[in-house]
C-alpha cells in the first residue's frame, strides 16, 4: 500500500473517530443532560436507574482513546507533509486537552459524587452546586470536540485537494 493512500486513511480514520466523539457529545448535550441535571439532587437519582444497563461512561472512553491513537498515527503519517502536519498535531493536541486531561481532573471526580457514591453522601445543596459545575464545565469539552472535528477535517481537505491537484 502507498504511503499517500495510508495518509488518506488515516485522516479519514482519524476525521470520522472525531466526529463521532463531537457528534456524540453534542447529542448528549441535547438530549440527556437537561434530563440528568434539571433538578438535582432527584434527577441524578433518576438518571441513576436509567443508566443502569449502559451509558455514557461505556461509549465515550474507547471512542476517545481510538480518536487519541488515530491522532498520534495521523500525526506519524502525515509528519513530512509541512500542510498538514500541524493540522493534526492541533487536532490531536485539543482532544488531549479538552476531552481527556480536562475530563480527568475536572469531570471524573464530580462523576464520582453525582453517580458513583452512595445515594445520600452529599446534601442536595452540593449535589446542586457539583451539577451546575459539570453543566458549566462540559462547555470546554464540548467547544474542544467541535474544534478537534474541525481540524482533521480540515487535515483531511488539504490532503484531497493536494491529491486532486496532482491528479490522483
Amino acid at each position: 500500500m502507498s504511503r499517500s493512500r495510508l495518509v488518506w486513511i488515516g485522516l479519514v480514520a482519524l476525521t470520522w473517530a472525531a466526529m463521532m466523539s463531537f457528534g456524540g457529545v453534542a447529542a448528549e448535550t441535547v438530549m440527556l443532560y437537561p434530563n440528568i441535571f434539571h433538578d438535582a439532587p432527584a434527577s441524578l437519582e433518576r438518571a441513576r436507574e436509567f443508566l443502569t444497563i449502559s451509558g455514557p461512561s461505556d461509549y465515550f472512553p474507547p471512542l476517545g482513546a481510538s480518536v487519541v491513537l488515530l491522532g498520534i498515527a495521523a500525526t506519524v503519517l502525515t509528519w513530512r507533509e509541512r500542510r498538514l502536519r500541524w493540522w493534526v498535531v492541533a487536532a490531536t493536541g485539543v482532544f488531549v486537552a479538552c476531552e481527556f486531561l480536562f475530563s480527568v481532573v475536572f469531570f471524573w471526580p464530580r462523576n464520582e459524587i453525582m453517580f458513583v457514591d452512595p445515594v445520600g453522601t452529599h446534601s442536595p445543596q452540593y449535589l446542586r452546586q457539583v451539577a451546575e459545575e459539570f453543566v458549566a464545565g462540559h462547555r470546554v469539552r464540548l467547544v474542544g470536540g467541535a474544534v478537534t472535528a474541525a481540524l482533521a477535517f480540515t487535515a483531511l481537505l488539504r490532503w484531497a485537494r493536494r491529491d486532486a491537484t496532482r491528479g490522483r
